[in-house]
């Protein structure tokens, strides 16, 4: 691992997967897989209508893992069918959420302006983002990477204040990575990572580039983590596909602390 003051993160995307009985298993056999392991925080997304048991495994377990929404609307209540509130995932007892995922911004059409929305509504209802942004292969083959992770860093993060900046967490995703197998090189995550922390500073300060966290996301699995959290850079990983299995994600959380 490389040599950084800031505490890792091993976080997982379930995604569209697992009934409540499934989510119930997996955190029968995950929570002893890690049961002591200190140094690496540990966040695990399920489906909304699985928040609830998987909030109670944990707590019944007295383990420190916390448990996140997958996306949330910008309203504390309202006529938004299918939609779910800050308020009810606190309620839940999810402390994080994860905005502006690429599926969400490719596949559900939402813009830079109505993820802004959802992270001003997060932070003022006390959740911790964990704001997605990344590149499409169209993208990244025209040489447009730096550009499109200014817009989104920019446009979600507007009017954010220094005092809430530092709760959240960011995670770089290459859509052309996501689920395709494909990883970006460490030189281009690290190259990604690094400017990130560096707009960062330039909108804030260095004081607040050096303790926010940049997590790398795409097709994250134990065969590259090693290569992945060596990078000055690279704060942890948010992991989809691999994070379903109890085993397979309990060592990349192990590979997370070594």
């Amino acid at each position: 691992m490389a040599d950084r003051d800031r505490i890792p993160v091993c976080a997982a995307n379930w995604k569209m997967h697992k009934t409540i009985h499934e989510t119930r298993d997996f955190f029968n056999e995950f929570l002893p897989e890690i049961d002591g392991i200190t140094g690496c925080e540990i966040i695990i997304a399920p489906p909304f209508t699985a928040l609830k048991d998987a909030c109670g495994a944990v707590a019944q377990a007295g383990s420190a893992v916390s448990i996140a929404g997958q996306n949330m609307h910008y309203a504390e209540q309202g006529a938004y069918t299918g939609e779910i509130s800050p308020v009810m995932l606190k309620e839940a007892g999810a402390r994080y959420v994860i905005l502006g995922h690429s599926e969400r911004r490719h596949i559900f059409k939402e813009d830079d302006s109505l993820i802004a929305r959802k992270v001003r509504s997060a932070l003022d209802y006390g959740m911790h983002p964990v704001l997605c942004i990344g590149e499409t292969l169209e993208e990244r083959e025209g040489e447009l990477t730096t550009r499109i992770l200014e817009a989104q860093l920019g446009g979600a993060l507007d009017n954010v204040p220094p005092q809430q900046i530092i709760t959240m967490i960011l995670a770089y995703e290459p859509v052309w990575a996501i689920g395709t197998g494909k990883t970006a090189t460490p030189e281009q995550a690290q190259e990604a990572h690094r400017f990130v922390r560096n707009w960062i500073e330039s909108r804030y300060d260095s004081g607040i580039a050096d303790q926010i966290r940049i997590l790398y996301g795409g097709s994250v699995k134990l065969g590259n983590i090693a290569s992945l959290m060596v990078l000055p850079d690279v704060d942890g990983v948010l992991v989809g596909g691999a994070s379903l299995e109890a085993a397979s994600f309990s060592a990349i959380v192990k590979g997370c602390v070594q």
